[in-house]
């Protein structure tokens, strides 16, 4: 595949009084862990960026809501999607630093994996949102997979470790 596919079109939610869960998962290189499915469970939507490892992940995640996914460096041709999300422009890649401008361009949030890295953090005015992985546990990194809240064009990001006793939960808020 060639280019990058952008799609453009409002996800349910994000309306006044309205919510869209978006259940944000990546590195998953083949191993969906029961775990993984827990934290996801109660999504409108799952969002996978990239190294996914085998339709059947995909499969698993559709028996939980639609998926949204992008290929990455391990998937064949990496691809990005800029999409609406409940009212809020998102950018969808698999590694950060190959984000096009045109992909980036009036985004709100950014979701990205590659790195294993959990991260949450505004930027200009941008959430820049990665998940982490869940999959095989690379170095000391934690096991863990990422929530989207969105409420009325405003977005609370939540990253969840799959390790950490009683599924700890760091949250923050975007404006």
């Amino acid at each position: 595949m060639t280019g990058r596919p952008r799609a453009r079109g409002a996800t349910r939610g994000g309306g006044r009084g309205e919510r869209l869960r978006v259940g944000v998962i990546s590195d998953t290189h083949g191993l969906l862990r029961p775990e993984a499915l827990r934290a996801l469970r109660g999504s409108d939507v799952v969002v996978h960026a990239g190294d996914i490892g085998g339709a059947e992940i995909l499969d698993a995640l559709r028996a939980i809501a639609p998926v949204l996914a992008v290929r990455g460096n391990n998937d064949r041709e990496p691809v990005e999607v800029a999409l609406d999300l409940g009212g809020v422009p998102v950018a969808i890649v698999h590694d950060l630093n190959t984000l096009t401008p045109a992909a980036a361009e009036g985004a709100a949030v950014v979701v990205c994996g590659h790195s294993h890295q959990p991260r949450k953090e505004v930027v200009g005015g941008v959430l820049y949102f990665n998940p982490g992985s869940a999959g095989p546990r690379r170095f000391h990194l934690p096991i863990s997979v990422g929530r989207l809240d969105v409420v009325g064009g405003r977005v609370r990001a939540t990253l969840i470790d799959l390790g950490a006793r009683r599924g700890r939960t760091v949250t923050s808020s975007r404006p």
